[in-house]
């Protein structure tokens, strides 16, 4: 049987460098992001408007944001720093002696980004929002729950300004409240509420606390119609906080961007969509930018990428501030940025290789 090979050598080498050089890059970046959100998230545990419990799930979604967020600098960083160090190294020039020109060097360094654009695709498209709506949800939830988190054993809390009090003799490891007193204003008589056990609960998307073995007392001072009943299970509803729970529009699913008519939500659908353009755009201007002298080391031309990256992804913010204010079509929003990245590749190519090399490549006369 003959056997095809798919990858070749120089395909597995640039496939191992660039991999490799892609999660160090991307995990730099993540973690000086992550390392800035953390400080903020422990800012807001410390102020009580998070429970420790939700430190860690608020943590680990956002590194999956900022994974999202900086896979597009991260592969054109390495695309850089992998063929500039093979320019130095006159690994390029071996190469080339062997037959192995522009064309086949673009051939190995997509035969590993194109993984990556669709792992990318579906970070941006899927994972992000979700990530970005969970968190949402997280942080409104921990501050509907912030009173009855201020319940502590062996002193008096205060829930819901003050009309619910609530005494706790013991709390277990599983959050189990123990002797529970509780005294509650919240109705035009006072009902006191004392129980062997209670424990807070969600049910139907409420926020209630449930007393097991107690004993309930409701009614007013000097008057005769008093409530008195004991009880197996007792739930009493907590009222949570009227705040309305708002999605970002980060959190938006994918699926109602693609019918949105609204100039904001398409701003953010062609956000998210740029990502995998931005890869494949950024990766073909990588090639002839890593392009250096071999005495001017890896880094040559990083300085100069940095920049372009930098004026690519504003120029990529700012068209779509203007599409959203109606300055200019919703297509040139999208498809400007990639119009001019398109010429400057063009420029680079006809800078190093020359315009007849560019035309022949172009009309495909070129292997």
């Amino acid at each position: 049987m003959h056997n095809i090979r798919f990858l070749s050598v120089m395909d597995r080498m640039m496939m191992s460098d660039l991999l490799k050089t892609i999660f160090s890059v991307l995990l730099v970046l993540v973690v000086i992001i992550v390392s800035r959100n953390f400080i903020k998230i422990l800012k807001m545990a410390v102020d009580g408007l998070i429970s420790t419990e939700a430190i860690l799930s608020i943590l680990g979604l956002k590194i999956v944001l900022a994974s999202a967020a900086f896979i597009v600098p991260a592969v054109f960083v390495s695309v850089l720093m992998v063929l500039g160090r093979m320019y130095r190294d006159q690994e390029m020039s071996a190469l080339s002696s062997a037959g192995a020109g522009v064309g086949r060097l673009y051939i190995a360094v997509f035969k590993t980004i194109i993984p990556v654009v669709f792992a990318a695709a579906w970070m941006a498209l899927y994972v992000s929002p979700w990530a970005a709506s969970k968190v949402e949800r997280i942080i409104f939830e921990e501050k509907q729950n912030i009173g009855v988190r201020a319940i502590a054993e062996g002193k008096f809390s205060e829930y819901n300004k003050g009309n619910l009090i609530f005494y706790v003799e013991k709390i277990t490891t599983d959050n189990v409240m123990h002797d529970v007193f509780v005294q509650d204003k919240r109705e035009n008589k006072v009902g006191i509420v004392t129980a062997e056990k209670a424990e807070v609960r969600t049910i139907n998307n409420d926020l209630y606390i449930v007393f097991i073995n107690g004993e309930r007392v409701q009614g007013n001072a000097g008057e005769v119609d008093f409530v008195l009943e004991t009880f197996a299970e007792y739930a009493m509803r907590l009222d949570s906080s009227t705040e309305i729970q708002e999605n970002p529009i980060t959190g938006i699913d994918t699926t109602k961007l693609l019918q949105t008519q609204d100039l904001k939500e398409l701003s953010e659908l062609h956000h998210r969509l740029s990502v995998p353009f931005s890869i494949i755009v950024l990766a073909i201007m990588a090639v002839p930018l890593a392009q250096v002298s071999p005495r001017s080391g890896v880094y040559g031309n990083l300085a100069a990428a940095f920049l372009i990256y930098f004026s690519f992804a504003n120029f990529e913010k700012v068209s779509g501030s203007w599409m959203v204010n109606g300055e200019i079509p919703v297509w040139l929003g999208f498809w400007g940025v990639y119009f001019l990245a398109v010429l400057f590749i063009v420029i680079l190519l006809v800078r190093l290789y020359g315009l007849a090399w560019v035309i022949l490549q172009l009309k495909g006369k070129l292997v």
